[in-house]
């Protein structure tokens, strides 16, 4: 007896191990899923240089498969992923392929024309994200989406792991911060992928007019928001390596500063600092570079923190910390000189701003919004795809 029960708990333990190791599959893998709901229709994608099957993109996939593709959206940062943060960018041609490239990000509404939408049947959506409230490529889909439901067409969205997956944190926005960088309402951290999150802002009718988009998801096999997914590609030029997209949710705070996070050097949203800060041995001189042409506080040697040797864990266990940006504006004594208007719209209501200049802790701003998180996380419970 003792026998068999040593067998089946080593069976057990065997299949254990195996379904924590399996290799998680996302959507664009998952050619048989997609390709039949392809055949014979115009098709449009939304991507950039993060939609990669294997080591081809998506782009050359559909080709070499027949698919008729005949546009390309661009995100922010571009097609090929390489240009600044906000830089305007212009509709191209992808030389490899010569399918037009239509860019969202051109200094306009970030809204295709209706004309756009006339070229496409289906728009296949294969981008990833890094699952906060400030980063871009959501609000791109949301507005593609509109422009979906508007003009009848169907979106595909070939689903990616989100990185920050595993936790829910920040204040909900506020939407009178609406902005490029704040576009729904919900928290910093929504711990969603991109086809949970399209079928959140169908089911909340979140789009103008309470409009709906036809959304198909092809779901990723064995992810689940406890999987600590280690993204293949970089997905924009100052989110290198995932020390930076762990301390994003943290770090991106100081771009409504005059604090350098690190833009133009080898840390970007890693370290922190300014000339006149003090009492710092570290220091940093941000210089122009490939996706950092302009970056705060170019060519001045800055004095401030690295973060870059914090564990994933200590970055894991604090979510959302505010005190780097407490640390800064108590050492540089600039009082108001030190927010720009733009903060706001990073943290997505006004009460952080206050309670900083009043003296309070990170933690005592923190307890500020953790009613937010429970609500968040209770009214998405309808619309999550993956196990939490």
């Amino acid at each position: 007896m003792k026998k068999v029960l040593l067998i089946a708990l080593l069976i057990c333990s065997t299949l254990f191990c195996q379904a924590q190791t399996e290799r998680v599959i996302v959507g664009a893998e998952q050619l048989n899923e997609y390709l039949p709901l392809l055949k014979d229709k115009r098709v449009a994608i939304f991507s950039n240089h993060t939609g990669m099957v294997g080591d081809k993109h998506l782009l050359d996939v559909l080709l070499e498969h027949k698919i008729n593709v005949v546009a390309i959206f661009s995100p922010e940062h571009g097609f090929r992923g390489d240009a600044d943060a906000g830089e305007h960018i212009s509709s191209s041609v992808d030389k490899k392929t010569g399918v037009p490239i239509l860019s969202l990000y051109n200094g306009k509404s970030g809204k295709p024309s209706k004309e756009s939408m006339k070229k496409f049947d289906i728009l296949v959506v294969d981008i990833q994200d890094v699952g906060l409230r400030f980063y871009t490529y959501y609000a791109s889909m949301v507005r593609l989406m509109d422009a979906c439901a508007e003009s009848n067409r169907k979106m595909l969205i070939l689903d990616r792991p989100n990185p920050n997956g595993h936790y829910v944190d920040g204040p909900i926005l506020n939407m009178k911060y609406k902005s490029g960088v704040g576009w729904l309402p919900i928290p910093i951290v929504h711990g969603m992928t991109l086809g949970e999150l399209a079928g959140m802002v169908n089911g909340e009718h979140w789009l103008p007019a309470s409009r709906t988009c036809d959304i198909t998801v092809i779901k990723c096999r064995n992810y689940t928001h406890q999987t600590m997914y280690q993204l293949p590609v970089p997905p924009s030029p100052n989110l290198p390596n995932m020390k930076a997209i762990y301390l994003y949710p943290s770090t991106c705070f100081f771009e409504g500063t005059p604090v350098s996070l690190g833009r133009g050097t080898s840390l970007p949203f890693q370290v922190y600092g300014h000339p006149n800060m003090k009492g710092y041995n570290y220091s940093f001189t941000p210089r122009s570079l490939p996706g950092a042409k302009n970056p705060p506080q170019l060519n001045r040697l800055c004095y401030g923190v690295n973060l870059s040797g914090l564990s994933d864990e200590e970055i894991w266990k604090k979510g959302v910390d505010l005190s780097y940006v407490i640390d800064a504006y108590r050492n540089l004594n600039l009082n108001d000189h030190f927010f720009r208007p733009f903060f706001e719209l990073l943290v997505g209501t006004d009460y952080v701003r206050k309670m900083i200049k009043e003296g309070k802790s990170a933690d005592e701003i923190k307890a500020m919004w953790q009613e937010d998180v429970v609500k968040f996380k209770k009214q998405r419970q309808p619309y999550l795809l993956y196990q939490e």
